[in-house]
């Protein structure tokens, strides 16, 4: 892998997104959007400051999963990963280079969110403010590395949507959003616990809760392991064309 050509792949992602104004907007603005949305149908109400952090975990993590699956898959079966990887360029420097340009997305998807939710919603919080969007940010590049993943094992854009019923719903069912972890019956907790939605959750809710920063970066250095796995498996299931 080269520092150089990764970051020559991240550098025409952003480029390719930049004049896609509504994907742009879907990854910048639709989160924003939805935390409005649940503020003002609990408003005057204790739900928003209960769920709104478990939100903020979890809105970035479906729409980077989302952009970014349907992304690569478009890149395969145009024949431009092909291309690309006919030129000296590895599997890892694209699916880095890939993870970096939507790193950087996420990191202003999940200010502004943060930002929104924080200061002009009115979410509470006894932990930082800074470190809430670390984790934010950590989320949606988890989202990220599961969509290059993903991407893989799909041949149309419609089969890369098809996995988020199967991947992100369950996670969603079990992090804690729903039914308190330590609720669940006890074969849906030990699922939950093998989960990285579940730990991105927990982080979130720790920082709302506690000013102690112990387990967020407990949390935080699970959930960064999973991206890390989730980009090892990418690189060795990424195809150069769809069949």
């Amino acid at each position: 892998m080269s520092l150089r050509r990764t970051l020559a792949v991240a550098r025409r992602v952003l480029a390719q997104i930049r004049r896609d104004h509504r994907t742009l907007v879907m990854l910048v603005i639709l989160p924003t959007l939805l935390m409005t949305l649940l503020w003002w149908m609990y408003e005057d109400s204790p739900v928003f400051d209960r769920i709104g952090p478990a939100l903020l975990a979890i809105f970035p993590f479906i729409v980077m999963f989302l952009v970014t699956s349907v992304t690569t898959l478009r890149e395969r079966s145009s024949g431009t990963l092909e291309r690309l990887l006919a030129m000296p360029l590895g599997k890892g420097d694209f699916l880095l280079g890939y993870a970096l340009a939507f790193g950087l997305l996420a990191a202003v998807q999940s200010g502004v969110a943060v930002g929104v939710s924080v200061g002009l919603l009115g979410l509470e919080i006894s932990g930082s403010v800074a470190l809430l969007v670390v984790v934010a940010i950590v989320d949606a590049v988890l989202g990220t590395a599961l969509g290059l993943l993903v991407s893989a094992f799909a041949t149309t854009e419609f089969q890369a949507v098809q996995f988020m019923p199967a991947i992100v719903v369950p996670q969603i069912l079990l992090c804690g959003l729903l039914v308190p972890r330590d609720s669940l019956p006890e074969v849906l907790a030990a699922i939950s616990d093998v989960l990285p939605l579940s730990y991105a959750v927990d982080a979130m809710t720790h920082l709302v809760t506690s000013t102690d920063t112990g387990e967020v970066w407990a949390d935080l250095a699970v959930v960064a392991g999973f991206v890390v796995a989730g980009l090892a498996l990418g690189a060795a299931t990424l195809r150069r064309r769809t069949p």
